[in-house]
């Protein structure tokens, strides 16, 4: 399928000055994962640290979208920061799961969910079971 049938749009939302909430909306594949790359790596370069990703509205993600993912969950982590997935649709999650991207980027149904998980790493302490 072609970008023009299945279109990305990415929503930057800058929630904290180093946390980025992006909204993606659209199939998050091979033809669609370039802009999604270019958005993340202009808030890395403009110092944000914590990426929100709202993937609520991605009916479908392919390897190309988990690369990007799992990209910027490095270059975050060495900053230090942090990537956490917001909402996933339940497609996009099987993905998550099958793959074993969610035993390494949180998953979070709420937004206030993922900014408390940043706040407890910031002081240092574990996130209660």
């Amino acid at each position: 399928m072609s970008t023009a049938q299945h279109p990305l749009s990415v929503e930057v939302d800058v929630v904290r000055e180093d946390v980025a909430l992006v909204t993606v909306e659209g199939h998050l594949d091979l033809d669609t994962a370039t802009e999604l790359q270019a958005q993340l790596a202009n808030q890395l370069h403009h110092g944000r640290r914590h990426f929100l990703l709202d993937l609520s509205a991605v009916p479908f993600m392919d390897s190309s979208g988990m690369n990007i993912i799992l990209r910027v969950y490095h270059e975050a982590r060495a900053l230090p920061g942090s990537v956490h997935v917001i909402a996933p649709a339940p497609a996009v999650r099987r993905v998550l799961d099958l793959t074993g991207v969610s035993l390494t980027v949180p998953i979070s149904e709420e937004v206030g969910d993922a900014l408390d998980l940043i706040d407890r790493g910031a002081a240092g302490t574990e996130p209660e079971a």
